[in-house]
């Protein structure tokens, strides 16, 4: 019961950071200007990797006889709170917007790192969740190199 318990907490929190990474990159599309027009459609996709990453959690969740958290993370509304107050002191240059996305990539690879080491996870959970996490890396990889690619 008490590995039940820990495994739909960790699943939570992945529920979570799914839900701040399409904040994020929500936000980095409300912010792009005709410069970023190329990123949108990644971040888009970005997006429905996230959807379908909660859909594929919460199936499990549900499955383990409990409820999914919704909203998102204390630390992923701190961390929009501070990209708004650096925003209207530096603006949204495409830059700045792919440094903020690498930032939230890092921070879902860092969770998802941490639920892949509880030793208590089932297999089968682990499993779903290595492969979703081979996604977030490829995903982290691009932003990167977009970043990379942008003089600034």
């Amino acid at each position: 019961m008490e590995n039940t318990k820990a495994t739909i907490e960790t699943l939570n929190d992945l529920v979570l950071i799914n839900n701040d990474r399409i904040a994020g990159f929500e936000r980095a599309l409300t912010e792009l200007k005709d410069e970023g027009a190329d990123l949108k459609n990644t971040f888009v996709n970005f997006i429905g990797d996230s959807h379908r990453f909660k859909m594929e959690i919460a199936t499990e969740i549900a499955a383990l006889g409990n409820d999914i958290e919704t909203g998102t993370s204390t630390s992923g509304k701190l961390h929009r709170t501070w990209l708004d107050l650096k925003a209207a002191f530096n603006g949204h240059s495409k830059y700045s917007i792919l440094e903020e996305c690498e930032f939230g990539e890092d921070a879902i690879k860092k969770t998802y790192q941490t639920a892949l080491d509880e030793v208590t996870l089932p297999s089968y959970i682990r499993e779903i969740l290595s492969k979703q996490q081979k996604e977030l890396r490829a995903a982290h990889d691009t932003v990167k190199a977009l970043r990379d690619g942008v003089i600034h």
